[in-house]
């Protein structure tokens, strides 16, 4: 039977297993589940179309300083992604990154090792997720006026911590190191070897993991494309990251941004727990249906508990890379990214409805965000049409899911 299996999957019936595949996924775009094709398509439009706008848009330095500016961003989308599944909402993922950047700088100020201190914004944002996760899934209270109380309170606690109209420095050179400092070129080539080859073992383990559970696979052509795919496309990024991009030759900068392992990293686990895990299967079973959910055997409420736990301590790493790109912390951070947070996921393709979304759509999402709050101050202009256009996006790809929701019941039915 195991025989007959590997000849359908990579044998004799290696082109139709292909074409069938091919068939399959735009039987599914037809039908409007498009995932993050469309957010793929606007990142490619909109670079194109600022490349031709903006002279400066694909220089080495503002290409580096893109994937700065998208760190805060994708961070904290990553962790909104969790709450989205349970068709959830948490208004309150930028506030606590406030106050965990504001825990941050105080203990830096009072002497406090530098990994101590982060541990301290770490652990806040776990306990605020907490919280807020006992109080939606135990008392019942709609997540939508829980994290909103919260967003309110939060403020005030920052106003505490930090002091009305106060700010505070961050001289500590190591917390400083994550948006402002990079790889060394062989650290940047051993990082991409490293994460290639890890990718190559990820997709075949994944393979025989199926195989040993009787699941079908797809032809593993499309893991090798796969594969050359993210060798090339990391090969490019890698070397355009290494080129010069200071303008005094007497400091050079080159190399990739150490942030940009930490949110790979970040992501890659993320991934690993809603793909692989039987928690991850348990987030999009509760999301897509919670009674019957419920009736599987599935803890609803430990599942609501942990995934607003994740998204807070995600926020709360998103502060500390904000607060290393900034330098400062003052009362009023985090306040409003919060709704680029959901904004930037629903982009990506995550859905409003749960039961479906993924941890790269959030990544293809922040950086829509990203290149359009990038590419619109190059180009001079204010803060106001940043805000219109990105309300579009938002408004176009929330339409999109909710046609897509609609075209697959009809189906159904």
């Amino acid at each position: 039977m195991s025989s007959n299996l590997e000849n359908n999957v990579i044998g004799t019936g290696h082109e139709g297993g292909i074409r069938e595949q091919i068939n399959g996924y735009l039987l599914k775009v037809k039908s409007g589940d498009m995932g993050s094709l469309p957010a793929m398509l606007g990142l490619i439009v909109l670079a194109v179309l600022f490349s031709v706008m903006s002279p400066v848009f694909l220089t080495a330095l503002n290409f580096a300083n893109l994937f700065n500016q998208a760190a805060t961003l994708i961070v904290l989308a990553m962790g909104l992604v969790f709450v989205l599944v349970l068709a959830e909402i948490d208004l309150s993922a930028g506030v606590t990154s406030g106050v965990a950047a504001a825990l941050l700088v105080i203990a830096l100020h009072h002497d406090v090792n530098w990994i101590v201190a982060i541990l301290i914004a770490i652990v806040t944002g776990v306990v605020i997720g907490y919280f807020i996760g006992v109080i939606v899934a135990k008392v019942g209270i709609p997540s939508f006026v829980v994290t909103l109380a919260c967003f309110l309170a939060f403020q005030g606690l920052q106003l505490l911590i930090i002091g009305n109209g106060g700010l505070y420095r961050i001289e500590n050179s190591q917390v400083l190191a994550i948006q402002n400092s990079n790889l060394t070129i062989l650290q940047g080539w051993i990082f991409y070897l490293v994460s290639i080859l890890l990718y190559t073992y990820s997709g075949f383990a994944a393979r025989r993991r199926r195989s040993r559970n009787n699941q079908t696979n797809r032809p593993i052509t499309f893991l090798y494309v796969k594969i050359v795919l993210a060798a090339v496309f990391g090969a490019v990024i890698v070397s355009a990251l290494n080129l010069e991009r200071s303008s005094n030759k007497a400091f050079p900068i080159h190399g990739i941004p150490i942030v940009i392992p930490i949110v790979i990293i970040l992501f890659v686990l993320g991934t690993f727990v809603m793909d692989r895990t039987k928690f991850g299967r348990h987030v999009y079973a509760v999301g897509g249906n919670p009674e019957a959910a419920r009736r599987a055997g599935i803890r609803v409420t430990g599942v609501k508990i942990a995934v607003f736990t994740i998204c807070s301590t995600t926020a709360a790493i998103s502060g500390i890379i904000s607060a290393s790109r900034v330098g400062s912390v003052d009362a009023s951070m985090g306040r409003t990214i919060v709704l680029n947070g959901v904004a930037a996921a629903v982009v990506g393709g995550v859905s409003l409805f749960g039961g479906k979304g993924r941890l790269s759509q959030a990544v293809i999402g922040g950086f829509v965000i990203a290149i359009i709050d990038n590419g619109l101050g190059l180009m001079g202009f204010n803060s106001g049409i940043n805000l219109l256009i990105t309300g579009a996006v938002l408004l176009l790809a929330a339409s999109a899911d909710a046609i897509s929701r609609k075209r697959g019941s009809a189906v159904i039915r």
